[in-house]
């Protein structure tokens, strides 16, 4: 095994460190993001518009974090497993591990509730196309359909 300077295992020892606390933010987030699809579910369900906007617009926003931690992830990763070569944290390979779970079910939960959208979605359609209009026959004055100018004559 090669002798590596003191300068280098520090460099090491950060960026490890650094790696694992971005995993953790990371692993934050995605249960930030499952926790706001169930109540999202529930809201679906409900069928309550007003709480359905607000977990859509806080999904908004933390897909958003999760997609700029991701931006500094993938290139700490690469730099990780440049660095490392081999020698990978038994903590780090967990919180991977970890992640890959909660983003499948993120997924799984996601998919669900675009189901339960579209389902809802249309037996709405449904039920206003069930509506009658009961003016529909009827002849009104608003209904009839009258000859209207189409110019008008300005004087100066």
């Amino acid at each position: 095994m090669e002798q590596i300077s003191q300068e280098e295992l520090n460099e090491r020892i950060a960026l490890i460190k650094k790696f694992k606390s971005l995993l953790q933010q990371q692993r934050q987030k995605f249960q930030e993001y499952l926790t706001v699809l169930e109540k999202q579910e529930t809201s679906i369900e409900k069928e309550n518009a007003n709480a359905l906007l607000a977990h859509t617009e806080l999904e908004q926003q933390v897909v958003a974090n999760i997609m700029n931690l991701q931006k500094v992830i993938v290139p700490m990763s690469e730099l990780y497993a440049s660095k490392t070569e081999n020698l990978a944290d038994e903590n780090i390979t967990n919180i991977q591990k970890e992640l890959d779970d909660l983003q499948t079910k993120v997924l799984a939960q996601n998919e669900k509730n675009r189901i339960l959208l579209k389902s809802h979605i249309t037996q709405i359609r449904a039920q206003i196309q069930s509506l009658q209009n009961p003016y529909k026959t009827n002849r009104s004055v608003y209904a009839q359909k009258q000859n209207v100018g189409s110019m008008v004559a300005v004087e100066i």
